[in-house]
């Protein structure tokens, strides 16, 4: 027997809503509102409707506090899959700023009485939300703030409706300036609230691997630790870069022998990358730990990566800062091609055959919509003969357009351009901080860019790989080798229409169940309109000093949990009598899939503050 979902009306007015709802057999209402029974009985046909809701099996209640909910129902009747409020107001000539608190009383006690799962509908007349789907827009100021305020008691706006009033069966609203008359709904709107995942505050981490017949374990820098393990790629993965991945490994696999290798692949990159800026790169600390058993090494579990949560912190950054010796350093891979390298010079290496090499790779970045610390790398090598690299590249770069537009087929109308464009000086610097970062490793002949022709979209035109050629090294000097690397997560965000890189990487379940096995979809965002508190901080830079921007959207990024969506630089100031410098950067703190209350924000730019005074010493202004 199915479970009668249990729907919770408050502030009724005449009892119209409620009576429309009633009288479907898998529902379970309960209608409530804040006035006596004596004072609803007298308004136009509210004893019809209350009678017709009882004789149906509703539940009616009297007097009932909307900010005191779970004071009304014992604790096994206290879970609601839905609670309506259509219409809130404190009554008479209440402002603005009374009726948000209203709805902040509210919003708290629904979290005491909505299932896990459940929805709070809140209708509003036009303007009073405060979000773009109003028409026309108040200003903010002069609204009710609805998202923020449902954001301080762990609420997102998940879906905005029109409210039709017209569509509902002997509905009519009541209660203007707390009289029996009705007030305009013309233009009012739905708006659909869920539970958000609480804010995350991960303990601190070490991961544990075999290198170079030891055990030893470093600790993953905090701004990685919900992003180093996540599994991504694993074959039974349905996230859309394993969807990206294995339509590019089928179509590629038509064209070219191919051999995958995605085994083995060390996290741990030793020395210095040559161009490479060393302020871009996760530098790590090793702790070598006991040799393992020869159980273990039997069973092959020393070579397993193994993850555990650690009590104690220990900043590895300021350990590279304040002199560790580069030649003996260890950086979390920036790259797969040193993999690559190594297989070119390895004894097994096949001309003709395509390697293909895929995984993630870490890099400091600056916070911007795509730009990721982290993302899923693949990369292509085959060694061909000299003079044919180029119909070689032609083929490669061929079967990737191929298997991207196959995809987007299968994912929205929107027109879809994929052109290879000649590396030059000034293009690296015009593209994205991928292609910026990919010519510091080598040399680069091609950018393979895409641009989605959407209405919204804030990203034109993307370079999602590149192409490179280098002569054969090791054998006759007859061959060259021919690589691609490409963005796996870039290409599935513009795919699937993603605004944000850190939606790819949410943890909410709602982001994955819209991407069945092997397919992709255009996604849509369960988190509408999410509000954003901008925090200015203004700081001098240590004398004599280099400021790193890099080191400095890192700490954000760790502070804020990653609910920091822009950084922009608004004032650099020069005083001429000490030579000192200053510079203003506005933050501003946003969630793209998370409950982000205004009190959660001040207390994240006030840590800000501190680690950025204590990691980067700086003076705060």
């Amino acid at each position: 027997m199915v479970a009668q979902r249990r729907v919770l009306l408050l502030g009724e007015g005449n009892f119209s809503f409620a009576a429309s709802l009633s009288g479907d057999a898998g529902t379970s209402i309960v209608a409530t509102c804040y006035e006596s029974e004596e004072e609803v009985s007298a308004r136009g046909r509210a004893a019809e409707n209350i009678q017709r809701l009882r004789e149906r099996g509703a539940e009616v209640m009297f007097s009932v506090d909307c900010t005191r909910l779970k004071d009304y129902f014992f604790p096994a009747k206290r879970e609601f899959d839905c609670i309506y409020f259509n219409f809130p107001h404190c009554g008479r000539k209440a402002g603005v700023v009374k009726n948000r608190e209203l709805l902040s009383h509210f919003f708290h006690s629904c979290a005491e009485v909505l299932t896990e799962e459940g929805e709070i509908h809140v209708a509003l007349c036009n303007g009073q939300g405060g979000t773009p789907a109003d028409q026309p827009r108040r200003e903010w100021h002069n609204s009710w703030q609805i998202v923020a305020v449902a954001a301080g008691a762990g609420f997102i706006l998940s879906n905005v409706q029109p409210f039709k009033a017209e569509t509902i069966h002997g509905y009519k609203c009541t209660g203007y300036r707390s009289q029996d008359k009705s007030f305009c709904i013309e233009g009012a709107l739905n708006h659909i609230f869920t539970r958000s995942m609480p804010l995350a505050y991960f303990k601190p981490m070490t991961c544990e691997i075999e290198l170079e017949s030891r055990r030893i374990s470093f600790q993953v820098p905090q701004v990685l630790v919900d992003k180093i393990n996540r599994g991504f790629l694993e074959v039974n993965s349905n996230h859309p870069v394993q969807t990206v991945k294995e339509k590019l490994t089928a179509v590629l696999s038509q064209a070219f022998p191919l051999q995958s290798i995605d085994y083995c692949l060390s996290l741990l990159f030793q020395g210095h990358l040559n161009g490479v800026c060393h302020s871009n790169i996760f530098w790590i600390v090793l702790s070598p730990e006991e040799t393992p058993s020869t159980e273990e090494m039997a069973s092959g579990r020393a070579n397993a990566i193994l993850f555990s949560h650690v009590d104690f912190y220990r900043d590895t950054d300021d350990n590279v800062q304040e002199g560790c010796q580069i030649a003996k350093q260890y950086c979390l891979r920036p790259s797969l091609l040193p993999h690559a390298q190594a297989v070119i010079k390895s004894a097994a290496f096949v001309p003709g055959t395509l390697y293909v090499f895929s995984g993630p790779v870490f890099r400091k970045c600056l916070i911007s919509p795509y730009s990721m610390p982290v993302f899923h790398e693949m990369v292509f090598v085959c060694a061909v003969n000299r003079g044919t690299e180029n119909s070689c590249i032609e083929m490669l770069v061929d079967k990737i357009k191929n298997s991207i537009h196959s995809l987007h087929q299968t994912v929205s109308g929107f027109p879809l351009t994929i052109s290879l464009q000649k590396a030059t000086c000034s293009e690296t610097t015009e593209l994205n901080d991928f292609a910026a970062f990919e010519s510091q490793l080598s040399k680069v002949q091609y950018f393979l860019c895409m641009e989605v022709d959407t209405l919204d979209s804030s990203e034109k035109c993307s370079c999602v790989g590149v192409i490179r050629t280098a002569p054969y090294e090791l054998a006759s000097s007859d061959f060259v080798i021919v690589s691609a690397s490409l963005n796996l997560d870039l290409i599935a965000m513009l795919l699937c229409g993603i605004q944000d890189w850190r939606m790819l990487w949410t943890s909410d379940t709602r982001f994955l169940r819209q991407f069945p096995r092997g397919e992709l979809r255009l996604f849509k965002s369960f988190s509408l309109y999410p509000p954003s508190y901008v925090h200015d901080v203004s700081f001098w830079v240590p004398d004599g000093e280099q400021f790193d921007e890099a080191a400095f959207h890192t700490i954000v990024r760790q502070v804020s949990g990653e609910m920091v969506a822009s950084i922009q630089l608004i004032d650099s100031f020069h005083q001429s009598e000490t030579g000192r410098k200053s510079l203003c950067y506005r933050v501003a703190f946003q969630s793209c899939d998370k409950a982000l209350s205004r009190r959660e924000a001040v207390a994240m730019q006030l840590l800000c503050r501190e680690e950025l005074k204590q990691r980067l010493r700086v003076a705060l202004r």
